[in-house]
């Protein structure tokens, strides 16, 4: 047992081994992964679960009753109930997961994205019942977690913070006082905000009085955490991201750059690597403020920068997710790697694979749609119901991360996001050029989904000559540049084709058979074999 001491070194001294026993005690843990829960469902399940069997690792799901037939339940190895519908009842109880994970005899979970991936007392239980989280320690998750401590962080590593509020601001008057001195537009966001929430623009001081209480009681109900900041708004800006990586064993690296500025209410449509925007010199500076900044905290894992810009290439920092993001394919696209696989050797105490090739330079061009169950025409509302006909793009440069199948019933209780179809091209033009070509041939029939949506940016002027801000639908999108007519007529003409095409390969008896139907349609069987 260590003595006891009085002084306040040893004291300090105590202080940065508990704080540093975490990553020692990962440290010693290294080993060969056989058994991964994956935390989640959908498309992310699924592609989880692919790079888990390329690892020869044993893939294991959780499901809601809702979802027991779903896609990412029949790609797993091994499946367990959660019992119930809703995600508070399912998806995001801890308990329920730590416990399969128990049962099963899983070394490690992947929480893929949303849910639980961001949770810190999730990552903090399963270190608790020596589960391995594939993901950063829940030290890093809360640093990164809260917005004003993101930016305190930040601004100690380096990185240029968007001017702004330095702390919470206590009420409306406080909040119209900041904005006076940073001048409008300006943003109001919640500080443990996320996936567009609790954010709001605002022109003048009377909007932001409005807007305030309203904003909070938004902040309270859904992050249980009222606090508010205020940031100037960059006028049409741009989202540019970084996706970086920590190990170990002390390396972190940046993977590149991806842009994600078209968005729809503070959520992204469609990314693409690299970005139309970021010369060399610039990818260079933003990559080494990102990982100056993983490092500062420690980092482990997969985890992304997330930046605003300014059409002149200024940039500041917007927040850190930790976790994998929704858009890692394009990343994986024009880099080559697996980020599955890297985030697996990392928690099992591997080296990054990758540190020889740094720095990784981009290789072509990769576009990413989001394909969600929703009606475009609409007002993008979700479109609930059975999809009774798929067929999925493939060819050269497509890439495919689906979590549905034909004959699947999109359930009510969750996101309605399908799937993602992304594209690689030699460059921007080309992929551009592909991918219309994909979204041409993707069929999801029963439902409504925004394919139309996405082939309609791919011809925008300004979208293919790179003119991009997160004000791009907004200013253009108009739900009657998609006539519903010509889908419509579009869908019953692909049904009928697709009928004639069954008929037509249907064996057919012939016109002068003799004897019983059964015996013919035998007969014919054979000679069709």
């Amino acid at each position: 047992m260590a003595r006891a001491t009085g002084t306040a070194a040893a004291q300090e001294k105590k202080g940065r081994a508990r704080r540093a026993a975490p990553v020692r005690e990962r440290r010693q843990r290294a080993r060969r992964l056989r058994k991964v829960l994956v935390a989640n469902r959908g498309e992310i399940a699924v592609r989880v679960s692919k790079a888990l069997r390329e690892l020869g690792i044993t893939s294991v799901a959780v499901y809601s009753d809702v979802d027991r037939t779903a896609l990412h339940v029949s790609r797993a190895d091994e499946a367990y109930a959660l019992e119930g519908n809703t995600s508070l009842e399912t998806y995001l109880r801890i308990d329920k997961i730590i416990e399969i994970a128990r049962r099963c005899g899983a070394d490690a979970i992947h929480p893929g994205y949303g849910f639980l991936a961001e949770n810190a007392d999730f990552a903090r239980a399963c270190r608790d019942a020596d589960i391995l989280f594939i993901g950063p320690a829940p030290e890093a998750i809360e640093g990164m977690g809260d917005k004003l401590r993101a930016r305190r962080q930040a601004k100690q590593a380096g990185v240029p913070l968007i001017p702004g509020s330095d702390g919470p601001v206590r009420d409306a008057r406080a909040a119209v006082a900041v904005a006076a001195s940073l001048g409008y537009p300006v943003m109001l966001k919640a500080s443990a905000g996320g996936g567009g929430k609790g954010m709001r623009r605002v022109e003048g001081a009377d909007e932001l009085r409005a807007a305030f209480e309203r904003t909070q009681e938004e902040a309270r109900k859904a992050f249980d955490n009222p606090e508010l900041f205020v940031e100037k708004f960059i006028v049409d800006p741009r989202h540019i991201e970084v996706q970086v990586f920590g190990d170990q064993h002390g390396n972190y690296a940046a993977l590149g750059e991806r842009e994600c500025t078209i968005q729809r209410r503070h959520q992204k449509v469609i990314e693409e690597a690299p970005s139309p925007l970021v010369t060399p010199e610039l990818r260079q500076r933003m990559c080494g403020t990102a990982t100056a900044l993983a490092r500062s905290v420690g980092y482990l894992g997969a985890g992304t920068v997330e930046f605003v810009a300014d059409q002149q290439g200024r940039f500041y920092f917007l927040e850190m997710n930790t976790r994998l993001q929704v858009e890692h394919p394009v990343t994986e696209l024009v880099t080559g790697l697996d980020l599955v696989h890297e985030q697996v050797r990392v928690a099992a105490g591997e080296k990054l694979s990758f540190l020889e090739r740094l720095p990784i330079e981009p290789h072509g061009w990769a576009i990413e749609c989001r394909i969600y169950a929703e009606d475009p025409l609409n007002d993008f509302l979700p479109s609930l119901g059975r999809i009774v006909k798929l067929s999925i793009p493939y060819g050269p440069g497509v890439r495919n991360d689906f979590g549905i199948y034909e004959g699947y019933e999109v359930p009510v209780y969750y996101d309605p996001l399908l799937g993602k179809l992304a594209v690689w091209g030699e460059d921007r033009a080309h992929a551009i050029a592909r991918m219309k070509r994909a979204l041409h041939d993707l069929v999801v029939e029963g439902i409504r989904s925004n394919q139309a949506f996405h082939a309609w940016v791919m011809d925008q002027p300004p979208f293919r000559e790179g003119r991009l801000d997160t004000g791009f639908i907004e200013r253009y999108f108009d739900h009657g540049v998609l006539d519903p007519a010509d889908e419509e007529l579009a869908r019953f003409v692909a049904a009928a084709v697709i009928r004639a095409y069954e008929l037509d390969r249907k064996p057919r008896l012939p016109s002068r058979a003799r004897g019983s139907e059964w015996a013919v349609s035998g007969r014919v069987h054979e000679g069709n074999v």
